[in-house]
């Protein structure tokens, strides 16, 4: 069925409009309102709806997202070749926690079936994983791991998988750089994620700089996860100390290749046995913990998909759950807005330096928030880092930030919390898996098949179109919100409910389900040697 002519407007001051239709408009399209283009407009690409003089303000979403460079007559094709972008708000004289959240009742009775551990977390998965406390091991690990795959996890029906936690760290680095500590405590607190069920098993070389008694100094774990099998004691020279227990593969005890292989596996077992005894039980709504993030970005992303996972994002503050929202130069252009939501002056003061921070941080390399935006984005309607920024930021809801954490941190109380990352999908996930998610919600305009190994990734579309295409990739459709078949409420309840089932094994996603999985990449700010 031929759709007629649409397009979204998203505030009464806006001066431009984004064209919704499959495939996008040609010339001479006219529009219920009487407004006809004058030359065609790819879908989600923005279209003039009044003549624009050269140095004329764009505005959409209440906001300046750039200026004309030259006139644009009424129905013009609006693009990132015809603006130039605004510079980047001052860190200053900002609003301070002036906005208070909607006065919402508490959202009670929902729940979930989930993993309870000893330090009060809740995993929403029981998984053993292996970290590795330098690249150099990863290839043994990973070969461990399918051995462990074939041989010993059939007989534990109650462990859900194995994973290597790899990475491109731990040597031939400035590990006592101010900076390492961001990598560092990245992969610490990764392998204290709710998912794994406290059980922190390590692989070493042994002459790298990331020694396992630094990565997991005494105390680290939880003490009723630190407690090791007799079994451990048997292999080879080892020590299993009370901080956990490393397979070190330079140790005498191992002679040869597959000697590195049996220890790794005579640990697991001892790890798989503990975690098998594990049972869900019924867990309160409040012990979700969520990280949002998009990638693949689209214009549809802040009209879509973005704004209902802000509506879930509410829905599950209320019931006392905690979310997390991310990348900073994909929120630094809305950072008024951020610092006026804040819960007070100290949480504004964190969001502000957590800012600098990385305003510093693209200074010495040369760059700045202009390098964020991508051609996939661009070509999705995105003209620039503004307004990909003011869609971006909707995924957090209206409610009130509480907390803010530098990248790596670990999270410690509930609420909306601004988790501090870099924009890439990857290090971005794999930041707020250190933080301590449980679930994650991923949205994208453009496709993308991102997924995590550690915790379920529900995929959000923002078109009907891709979900349709991508229809054994996404996992909700909020296409239907730009067409009119829902409401942003609608789609937001519908994610709300998917991420109990989800949390509670009760579904899987279509990327848990295909076992697609992204490596892990860790943000490394200090010197490479």
């Amino acid at each position: 069925m031929n759709q007629p002519p649409l397009y979204i407007r998203v505030h009464p001051e806006d001066n431009v409009a984004i064209v919704v239709n499959d495939g996008g408009l040609g010339e001479g399209a006219t529009f219920s309102d009487g407004l006809v283009l004058r030359e065609r407009v790819p879908q989600g690409h923005k279209v003039a709806l009044t003549d624009l003089a050269e140095g004329d303000a764009v505005i959409r979403y209440n906001v300046v997202i750039g200026y004309a460079l030259k006139a644009l007559p009424k129905g013009s094709w609006i693009n990132e070749h015809v603006l130039r972008m605004p510079t980047p708000p001052e860190l200053h004289d900002l609003p301070i926690a002036t906005i208070k959240a909607p006065d919402t009742s508490p959202l009670e009775g929902f729940t979930f079936e989930g993993y309870r551990n000893a330090d009060g977390t809740v995993g929403t998965r029981n998984i053993l994983a292996i970290t590795t406390t330098v690249q150099c091991v990863a290839d043994v690990v990973q070969h461990a791991v399918d051995r462990i795959k074939a041989e010993l996890l059939p007989r534990y029906p109650n462990v859900d998988d194995v994973v290597s936690l790899g990475h491109t760290y731990g040597c031939g680095v400035a590990i006592d750089a101010p900076d390492a500590m961001v990598p560092i405590r990245t992969v610490r607190n990764i392998a204290l994620n709710p998912n794994f069920g406290g059980e922190v098993m390590m692989v070493s070389l042994g002459c790298e700089k990331l020694q396992p008694e630094r990565l997991m100094p005494p105390g680290t774990i939880p003490i009723a996860a630190a407690a090791v099998d007799d079994a451990i004691a048997d292999i080879g020279d080892m020590e299993a100390e009370d901080n956990g227990a490393a397979v070190v593969l330079q140790d005498e005890g191992h002679v040869g290749f597959q000697s590195m292989i049996d220890s790794i596996m005579r640990m697991a077992e001892t790890h798989l046995k503990r975690l098998n005894n594990r049972r869900r039980e019924t867990c309160p709504a409040s012990d979700l913990v969520v990280g949002v993030q998009c990638g693949g970005s689209d214009a549809f992303s802040g009209l879509t998909a973005n704004p209902a996972v802000g509506f879930a994002t509410d829905l599950l503050v209320r019931a006392g759950a905690t979310v997390m929202f991310s990348e900073v130069t994909e929120v630094r252009d809305g950072v008024a807005q951020l610092t006026a939501r804040a819960a007070n002056g100290e949480v504004a003061a964190a969001i502000i330096r957590e800012m600098q921070w990385y305003d510093d941080y693209l200074k010495r390399g040369g760059a700045d928030r202009s390098a964020n935006t991508t051609p996939g984005n661009k070509k999705g309607g995105l003209s620039n880092i503004v307004e990909k920024a003011m869609g971006s930021i909707v995924k957090s809801g209206s409610s009130t930030i509480s907390g803010v954490l530098s990248p790596g941190e670990k999270v410690k109380q509930k609420g909306l919390i601004y988790a501090a990352t870099p924009a890439s999908d990857f290090i971005c996930g794999t930041l707020q898996l250190a933080a301590g998610i449980n679930i994650h919600v991923f949205t994208t305009g453009r496709g993308t098949p991102y997924s995590l190994a550690e915790v379920p990734v529900i995929k959000v579309a923002t078109r009907s179109d891709l979900a349709r295409r991508w229809h054994d990739l996404m996992d909700v459709n909020a296409g239907t919100i730009a067409t009119g078949e829902a409401t942003i409420g609608d789609v937001g309840w519908e994610l709300f409910r998917m991420m109990l089932d989800v949390a509670s094994g009760k579904k899987q996603t279509k990327a848990e389900a295909l076992k697609l999985h992204n490596a892990l990449v860790l943000f490394n700010p200090a010197p490479v040697t």
